[in-house]
């Protein structure tokens, strides 16, 4: 809820913004295919970036974070990559790529 004195109106729940924040950070999808029922994107976006700024975020992960656990760190020395991801080939300098995308026109006729 909002506290007395803030500007705009009071948040409903701020039940539904840590779950759409947690569906964004599960699903890995951009903040316009945030589902209907959480709220409407922009709104949840801006909210979020308030409570960033105002150090919520920070606050509550402090909270949550259990003391006696240690925070599993990756090093990428131990990963092995496929042989085919060793990289892009080199295009040759006569053979710029185009400057805009090939798009289809989906015209009826």
């Amino acid at each position: 809820m909002g506290k007395v004195g803030d500007a705009g109106c009071s948040a409903a729940d701020n039940r539904l913004l840590i779950n759409a924040v947690l569906w964004i950070a599960r699903s890995g999808a951009l903040w316009c295919d945030l589902p209907e029922r959480f709220a409407p994107w922009n709104t949840v976006y801006r909210r979020f970036g308030r409570w960033a700024q105002k150090g919520v975020w920070q606050r509550v992960l402090e909270a949550v974070q259990d003391p006696g656990i240690a925070w599993p760190m990756l090093d990428s020395t131990g990963v092995r990559a496929h042989q085919h991801a060793a990289g892009q080939k080199k295009q040759r300098p006569d053979r710029s790529p185009r400057p805009f995308p090939l798009r289809l026109a989906l015209t009826p006729g």
